[in-house]
């Protein structure tokens, strides 16, 4: 039986995120070059949007470059940019048949002029889809993305727009990349490293944390519906006692 078959759909998040990781050494174990991981890997994305477009997800973040990604070899980084302008303009039409929107967070003016100009083009004809948000975390850096929080709120401050007193959960929320994006109630990270790595930090404070050992290129439908089948199985309490979920 499909791990799809078990899956509650009225218990299923409304965001999913997920560090793609693994793709260089799934490329070494076989004896080939990083970026042949990193191609690979593109299938993976391609079953996992289709997957979680299929069961009625609303967003999901793939975390697909971080800031920290810029100090690889250049021949990786030239490889990886390349890659993604092929694979967005690949995958439009695919998109577009699964009624998926295309977003982007990070810091999008440090890419090369030549994805900017493919990632701003499918944003712009996906825009009219009404099904599942995808969000592609590029040159992605949590830190980076609070900090730059604080100080447009700064600004504001200085500015006589908003007092400090005034500043709450949902003003800074209102200033992250991801400002009217519902946080991750699930984080899948493949490879089998059990961190986090600069992502999602603020928005994953209530988030269920899942880790396998697949590499990436691995990742399919029915390893998303594993883990999604195990996300159901667990009791978020959000501070409260098993007794007190009961009762309500």
């Amino acid at each position: 039986m499909s791990f799809k078959e078990k899956i509650i759909k009225e218990k299923l998040p409304s965001h999913l995120a997920i560090i793609m990781d693994g793709n260089g050494r799934w490329a070494k174990m076989r004896g080939e070059h990083r970026i042949v991981g990193h191609q690979n890997g593109v299938e993976a994305v391609r079953q996992t949007v289709e997957g979680a477009a299929e069961l009625g997800i609303s967003y999901l973040t793939l975390y697909a470059f971080s800031t920290e990604n810029w100090n690889r070899p250049q021949d990786e980084v030239l490889g990886l940019m390349s890659l993604l302008v092929e694979a967005i303009e690949n995958e439009t039409p695919t998109l577009m048949k699964n009624n998926v929107r295309l977003k982007a967070i990070g810091n999008l003016d440090s890419l090369p002029e030549e994805v900017r100009e493919k990632l701003n083009g499918t944003i712009n004809t996906t825009s009219v889809n009404t099904g599942l948000t995808l969000v592609l975390a590029l040159s992605y850096s949590s830190r980076w993305e609070i900090v730059n929080a604080v100080k447009s709120i700064a600004d504001k401050v200085s500015d006589g727009k908003i007092s400090s007193e005034d500043i709450d959960d949902s003003i800074f929320e209102n200033h992250l990349t991801t400002a009217g994006i519902p946080d991750p109630e699930l984080m899948i990270r493949t490879s089998g490293e059990t961190r986090i790595s600069n992502f999602l930090l603020w928005q994953l404070a209530y988030a269920e944390l899942y880790f396998t050992e697949l590499f990436w290129p691995d990742f399919d439908k029915e390893e998303l519906y594993k883990a999604l089948y195990s996300y159901q199985n667990r009791e978020r309490r959000f501070g409260k006692t098993s007794e007190q979920l009961t009762d309500n």
